[in-house]
């Protein structure tokens, strides 16, 4: 499958790949750089934006704006002024934590994960934002959480455990409630670590593999279906987009890569796109109602 380069900006850690639906553009953050990223694929232009803490995600939201997980907990972010306007406190008892990933659901609630930022503590976290509040799932914590996304009908939610190299599948009620908790797949780590999960409209599970070079597509059963070789070792997520859903767009990171890595991978840290047969499902806004 062919791939190309769309933004070779050299992201330390690129991640939260999704598409806004309202202008047909490509939202992406650098965790460490603290920057937030929208590509315009008409013009094959990019503008960013400075955040004031690590921020490990953006998605669209209600009133024109963009719902942002920092460090520093939630935030409304309006790209007009470029001001991050604080909502909720996420773990404020963990500084050592920072928020991952996330995944607007079907209802418009937000899943989101938390991490170790030293990457050696089970304090990583499941959490949700219903549209006024932080709630924090019963999902078992672990080091690193990856990749929220959650299946069509909203009954699925895709849960990564990246150091333990496991996609899980939990069980989701109608008022958010998380149920039972099934391996849905394991990563063997000669072919990289799980990162980011994209959810297609037909319930198939896109991941990015830290350390694979590679992204790699799921079927609802969780059989592997394909493989997209990518250029950079370190890929964290998958986004899909484009005018008709079917535009992969793929985030990579150089974080932590030696300089005789780096010089054998010069696009690391880029984001690389590629076409899918099936497209992906069309990200709800999520919901912004009411703050803290």
């Amino acid at each position: 499958m062919a791939t190309i380069t769309i933004w070779n900006g050299a992201a330390q850690l690129g991640e939260g790949p999704c598409w806004d639906p309202r202008d047909d553009m490509l939202w992406f953050v650098d965790i460490k750089g603290q920057r937030v990223h929208r590509y315009d694929p008409r013009s094959a232009t990019t503008r960013a934006w400075d955040a004031p803490a690590p921020v490990g995600w953006v998605v669209p939201a209600e009133g024109g704006v963009l719902l942002a997980g920092l460090q520093t907990g939630l935030a409304r972010f309006d790209p007009v002024s470029g001001d991050f306007a604080h909502l909720a406190q996420v773990e404020p008892d963990l500084p050592g934590n920072r928020l991952n990933d996330a995944t607007v659901a079907p209802d418009g609630s937000v899943w989101f994960g938390s991490m170790d930022d030293g990457e050696r503590q089970a304090t990583g976290r499941v959490h949700r934002w219903n549209g006024r509040s932080v709630e924090t799932s019963a999902i078992e914590p672990v080091v690193i959480t990856n990749g929220p996304g959650v299946s069509p009908d909203g009954r699925t939610l895709y849960h990564v455990d990246t150091v333990g190299g496991i996609i899980h599948a939990v069980a989701l009620s109608g008022d958010g409630a998380t149920g039972e908790v099934r391996v849905f797949a394991r990563i063997d780590p000669d072919d990289g670590h799980p990162d980011g999960v994209t959810v297609d409209a037909a319930g198939n599970v896109w991941v990015g593999l830290w350390g694979g070079w590679r992204a790699r597509l799921y079927d609802p059963a969780g059989a592997i279906v394909t493989e997209v070789r990518l250029p950079a070792a370190n890929i964290t997520k998958v986004a899909l987009g484009g005018v008709d859903g079917r535009t992969a767009y793929a985030t990579s990171a150089r974080v932590g890569l030696s300089p005789a890595a780096l010089a054998a991978q010069p696009e690391a840290g880029n984001v690389f796109s590629f076409k899918v047969d099936t497209p992906g499902q069309r990200l709800p806004l999520a919901r912004l109602a009411v703050t803290e």
